[in-house]
């Protein structure tokens, strides 16, 4: 896809200052611009890049003004960084602007579809799903029966969706992702064996929630693990089944959070956080990287360790923790003193 700097001008609401007419068909960071493409200052620190761009075009601040020659067209706008982020998105609508129904897949004729859709080869439709309008589905998902999707979602390839899980409206589904799995549950007998304990609930998305690539969410043992709504996650977490993540809360890649916790609203959780089964994180949490969560975390509470202290509690013991050779040397020798 080519667009003139006039064009994007446009979109962007901003200024041309230069060839109105040059055209870029990719993007590129400012340091590796050449020409065709398009890219974007926005922090000073990169300023000198400007001046050695290849980039076709550059969009920046309507403040900057230039102290040698530029082989970039300009465009200026209020806010760069904004502006190109507004123009990513506007990139990813028209690239995954899909429409139409590939071969082979496979429909049950209970399945509907509303005004739109694409659907790629080798998905798979159970009986009663219901997708809305303009949903896309790429190929080789598979989608359960009794499945209902909202509007404006994308699932993409290879994604698969359980029966009776529910998605609200403008969500995305990343490749590889798992919803409506059974839930880790088992009961021992008698003879010490793990009898699976059936889970018959389901898995409910609601609207502007994101989940990264090879990302699982099991059902419920009974009712439904749910995720509210703008709840986005990372790639590869898993979310066990009676789960209920508040909205606005954002999760790093590869963290596990054990079944029926309830995490609050505008929660942020690093990277690699275990979380145990059967607690309660309050709204406005902040959990860093590779922590340990065994207990109630209170509201507008910053963690970090295993298991996890109060964020400055930890960096004081931390300190403590990096002179302990150096501490106890100091024992010892005082002892020996005695």
């Amino acid at each position: 896809m080519k667009f003139t700097a006039g064009q994007i001008a446009g979109i962007l609401e901003g200024e041309v200052h230069g060839n109105p007419e040059i055209a870029v068909h990719k993007l590129a960071k400012i340091e590796e611009g050449e020409e065709g493409s398009l890219t974007f200052l926005a922090n000073p620190k990169y300023t000198s890049f400007i001046y050695k761009t290849k980039a076709s075009v550059t969009i920046v601040n309507k403040s900057f003004v230039p102290e040698q020659d530029l082989d970039t067209t300009l465009i200026k706008v209020e806010d760069a960084y904004k502006s190109f982020s507004k123009l990513l998105e506007y990139y990813n609508q028209v690239k995954n602007n899909k429409v139409g129904i590939e071969e082979p897949i496979f429909k049950s004729d209970t399945a509907t579809y509303g005004a739109d859709v694409y659907i790629g080869a080798f998905a798979y439709l159970g009986n009663n799903v219901s997708l809305g309008d303009n949903v896309k589905i790429y190929p080789n998902v598979y989608i359960g029966d009794n499945v209902k999707i909202g509007n404006n979602v994308i699932i993409f390839a290879g994604a698969k969706v359980y029966s009776e899980t529910i998605i609200g409206n403008n969500c995305v589904v990343n490749s590889g992702s798992v919803l409506g799995a059974d839930g880790f549950g088992f009961a021992p007998n008698e003879q010490g064996e793990f009898a699976k304990v059936p889970q018959t609930g389901n898995v409910i998305l609601e609207d502007n929630v994101d989940i990264g690539a090879g990302t699982t969410i099991d059902r419920a043992t009974l009712g439904s693990t749910i995720l509210r709504k703008g709840v986005k996650l990372d790639n590869q977490i898993q979310i066990a089944h009676n789960v209920e993540i508040g909205e606005h809360t954002v999760i790093a890649a590869q963290t596990g959070i054990a079944g029926s916790t309830k995490i609050g609203k505008h929660c942020m959780i690093g990277g690699q956080v275990g979380i145990v089964g059967h607690i309660v994180i309050g709204d406005n949490v902040r959990i860093q990287a590779q922590s340990g969560i065994g207990r109630n975390v209170k509201e507008n509470e910053v963690l970090q360790g295993s298991p996890a202290l109060n964020y400055g509690d930890y960096n004081k013991s931390y300190v403590h923790f990096k002179n302990l050779p150096r501490i106890i040397s100091r024992i010892d020798t005082l002892e020996k003193k005695d």
